[in-house]
């Protein structure tokens, strides 16, 4: 799984597709509504790339809700 922030995954959504009317403050909100799931470390919020790439060709995340004996939920993003 790569993890990254949402400045570092604008970059490579940038860096895939130069011509993406994807925006970062689109990102965020998605984040922030909790349709992208991501782990806040401190003020940031990591993202899975592949999570993005889920959500963006299939307008949803697909997972599965799966409580680890720590109180984490395990996120499996299928494609």
């Amino acid at each position: 799984m790569q993890m990254r922030t949402i400045d570092q995954a604008m970059n490579y959504l940038k860096l895939i597709d130069p011509s993406t009317a994807f925006t970062k403050t689109a990102l965020r909100r998605f984040v922030l509504n909790g349709e992208v799931p991501s782990v806040r470390v401190g003020q940031k919020y990591l993202i899975s790339l592949e999570a993005i790439e889920s959500f963006l060709k299939n307008g949803t995340i697909q997972a599965t809700d799966q409580t680890t004996s720590n109180g984490i939920r395990k996120l499996e993003v299928k494609r």
